[in-house]
């Protein structure tokens, strides 16, 4: 039987199909057990983030410049959704991560010797009180966002 890889993701920054690296995402839930007399006792629900990072080779770093510049600047760009999608036989993964605003950390990652693509970085930070939903499954409850 197959399974999913990173191979199998198809990923849209907002309408742009892209083709990475490397790309990562990662939740912060700051949830936490409490206590009573030293005894756990339930949980306090505490503050959500998300981030991550896209590595691109200069051929798709140039999809997202390509946007960069009808904004009129790379900070002028709004922030994208962000889609990946594998199918492998039945199996199926979708992440939706939403308002992702983007940032350049690694602009050039150059080696004199040649070898390997140019690549890029791009962080970003999820900025959507949609937040992130897996596989249709939204990550934050109705109460989490009631007052968004």
């Amino acid at each position: 039987m197959s399974h999913i890889s990173g191979q199998d993701f198809d990923v849209m920054i907002g309408d742009r199909l892209v083709h990475f690296e490397a790309f990562t995402a990662t939740i912060t839930d700051n949830r936490q057990a409490v206590q009573s007399g030293g005894v756990p006792d339930g949980y306090v629900n505490g503050d959500v983030s998300a981030t991550g990072e896209f590595e691109l080779d200069s051929k798709n770093f140039n999809l997202i410049t390509e946007a960069a510049k009808s904004a009129g600047s790379f900070r002028s760009l709004e922030p994208f959704d962000v889609n990946a999608i594998a199918r492998v036989g039945q199996q199926e993964q979708k992440v939706e991560l939403f308002g992702c605003l983007f940032k350049i950390s690694e602009l050039l990652n150059l080696s004199p010797t040649g070898g390997e693509k140019n690549k890029h970085k791009l962080p970003f930070d999820v900025t959507s009180p949609d937040f992130i939903r897996i596989n249709g499954v939204p990550y934050l409850s109705e109460d989490d966002t009631r007052n968004l």
